[in-house]
Parts: C-alpha cells; sequence; structure tokens
C-alpha cells in the first residue's frame, strides 16, 4: 500500500485491507459499484448495506462487497418500504450520490431539468433532479445521526443554486441542520482532480454542543473540511509494462501530437473532441469521466489503461468489475480515498462525541 505522507492509500488491495468496523454504521443510496463504501469502509465503518437502481452495478456492489442488505430497486420503492430491517433506523450515517448529470456543466443543465431520462443500462426512466428530495424523504424517514450527499460542482451554478436553497429546506423539515462543502479530491490523497459538493446534515437533536453563529443568522453545527495532503502527479500511477491497452484511432494520433500536455483536443481540433484529454505527467490527473478511451497518456499516444483509470480513482486493485467497463463504473463512483477523508472528520468531530 502506498501511503507516503497520506492518511490513506491510493494505491490498495481488498486482500490486504483492514476494516474495523468499529466507528459506526453506514447505510449508501445511489451505491453504484461501491466507492462510497469503500470510504467508510478505511475510515473504519461498517458499511450494513445499499440501494441501487441499476442491476449491473448492483451486481459488481454484492460482488465486492457482500453487503448485509440489498435493495435493488428505484428509491421512490426504496423510501416506501415499510419492511426495512431495524437496523436502518439506529443509523450513524446514510450516504447518498443522487445522480448528478442534470446540475452538470459538461452536460444540458437546464434543457434537461424535469424531464425523464434513461441510463445507459435500460432500467426505468426517472426525473433525475428530484431524486435528492427522495433520498431526503428517506432520510426523514430514518432519521440517522448524520447525513452525508454528494452532488456535482455545477449545482452551485446559474440557476441550479435554486435547487441548493431547496435541499436545505427540506433538510430543514426532515430535522437536520444542512451545510456544503466543495472539495477538491486531489487536495485529499486522491490522484485525481475532481471538485464534488458534498451536503453534511447532522440531526437537530444531537447539534446542541456543537453549534456555532455568525452572530446575525447562520446558526449550524460546526465541523471543519479543510484537506491539504501533497498533490499525486500522474507520473506516480503510470504504467505500461504488462497492462492490456486500449485501441488508438488515427484521427487521436492526430490531435494528440498537436496537442498540449494537459489541455483538450478540442484546443487544435477547431472544437470538436471537447471530452478528449492529453495528460500532463507533472500534473494530476483531470477529472475522469467515464470513457477512458478518451483520456490519453501525457508521453504515449494511448488512452490511459484500466490499472491508472483504477488507481487515480483509488478503487482497490483487485476489485471485479464483472462484465462492466472500468471506465464506466469509476467514473460514476466517489473516490473511496475522498470518502475516507470526511468520514473520519465526521466520527471525530461529531459522532466520537455523541
Amino acid at each position: 500500500m502506498k501511503y507516503k505522507e497520506h492518511k490513506f492509500p491510493y494505491e490498495w488491495t481488498l486482500k490486504d485491507a483492514t476494516f474495523t468496523k468499529d466507528k459506526g454504521t453506514v447505510f449508501s443510496c445511489f451505491a453504484c459499484g461501491g466507492g462510497s463504501s469503500f470510504g467508510y469502509k478505511l475510515a473504519g465503518f461498517d458499511v450494513l448495506g445499499f440501494n441501487e437502481i441499476d442491476k449491473r452495478m448492483a451486481s459488481a456492489y454484492i460482488e465486492n462487497h457482500n453487503p448485509k442488505y440489498q435493495f435493488i430497486e428505484p428509491i421512490q420503492d426504496f423510501k416506501n418500504r415499510k419492511d426495512l430491517p431495524k437496523e436502518l433506523y439506529n443509523l450513524d450515517i446514510l450516504d447518498g450520490s443522487p445522480p448528478c448529470s442534470s446540475f452538470s456543466i459538461a452536460g444540458n443543465r437546464e434543457k434537461d431539468w424535469g424531464k425523464n431520462k434513461q441510463f445507459r443500462e435500460g432500467q426505468s426512466k426517472q426525473v433525475l433532479d428530484t431524486l435528492f428530495f427522495d433520498f431526503i424523504d428517506l432520510a426523514k424517514e430514518l432519521q440517522p445521526k448524520v447525513v452525508v450527499a454528494e452532488n456535482v460542482k455545477g449545482l452551485l451554478q446559474g440557476n441550479a443554486k435554486k435547487y441548493v436553497i431547496e435541499i436545505y429546506k427540506q433538510f430543514d423539515a426532515a430535522g437536520y441542520y444542512c451545510q456544503y462543502f466543495l472539495l477538491d479530491a486531489s487536495k485529499m490523497g486522491v490522484p485525481q482532480r475532481r471538485e464534488r459538493v458534498f451536503f453534511i446534515c447532522l440531526r437537530k437533536d444531537l447539534a446542541s454542543q456543537f453549534l456555532v453563529s455568525d452572530g446575525l443568522f447562520d446558526v449550524k453545527p460546526f465541523i471543519e473540511m479543510e484537506f491539504c495532503e501533497n498533490e499525486i502527479p500522474f507520473k506516480e500511477i503510470t504504467k505500461n509494462d504488462n497492462i492490456q491497452q486500449l485501441n488508438t484511432t488515427k484521427t487521436a494520433l492526430k490531435y494528440w501530437h498537436l496537442c498540449e500536455k494537459g489541455n483538450s483536443f478540442s484546443s487544435v481540433s477547431g472544437g470538436s473532441f471537447f471530452n478528449w484529454i492529453r495528460f500532463n505527467e507533472n500534473k494530476v490527473a483531470p477529472t475522469l469521466h467515464t470513457e477512458n478511451g478518451k483520456l490519453y497518456h501525457s508521453d504515449i499516444c494511448r488512452p490511459i489503461n484500466n490499472y491508472e483509470f483504477t488507481l487515480c480513482s483509488t478503487f482497490p486493485l483487485d476489485y471485479n468489475f464483472k462484465d462492466l467497463k472500468v471506465g464506466y463504473l469509476c467514473g460514476m463512483s466517489v473516490p473511496p480515498t475522498m470518502v475516507a477523508q470526511i468520514a473520519t472528520k465526521i466520527y471525530q468531530q461529531w459522532l466520537s462525541k455523541l
């Protein structure tokens, strides 16, 4: 395992990991392949189970996490269940990453708000921008001590800010103090510059000893979420030997040679190939999207390989992806090390004192 100056490993395996399960219990919603769940486990929490609509993602989660409870269904159905295990009504943390493409700055944003959308795996259509509120409904029902919800940076930009206001209102009505933090994974021991918004909420009846005020209107339970670990440049995690490489097209070959390191191919293609990026080996890898065939090595004209994508995502190197593409599963998931850092601060500053 590579710790160096980092609190948690960015290179690790399941077979060598030790999960103490002594910090509290967690349940994860919109769990994908279990990136968040691995983070809580690395931080010492016991992850009891998950909810996920995508059967293929759920299959990978089950294979790698062996959860006690599994609910493979839409959250709209899950939140209305009357047969949930009693353990889920005594959680330390309810975790969730509601699908966020409606708010992504790389997507259609406002054009897609309110529309039914369907993921590539073919599950039932849903209005993605209301799933966050279904998650809050579940929190209101289960009443965990802490709720953690992750989303894209775009939620804080433009008209999407109205959703943040509504998120705060609904958490308040559910019995929680809510606050958000915009965090960069590259400052948290992740070899990837990935910015995400985390809503961290504490149940009101537990918050009295933590409350602070700005002297005017804002009252919230104090929690510090500053991270300043050394960045991990791409050259520290790249590997060429004995790794299956993805194919390179002639067009990609042309633009890769013209493109300066660290830039998008669109800088030399007249605006097309926006998501195609040539890495800079001396800098942290950019945000990894779900198509690793468009993310190119800095010094060799090839897409980054599965090993590099897994390491940039801080997933265990022996993770069983089953029939899912590495880029898709990791690109859809929260980096485990990022969540481990957050979970540790929540335990140290809140849960350990309750």
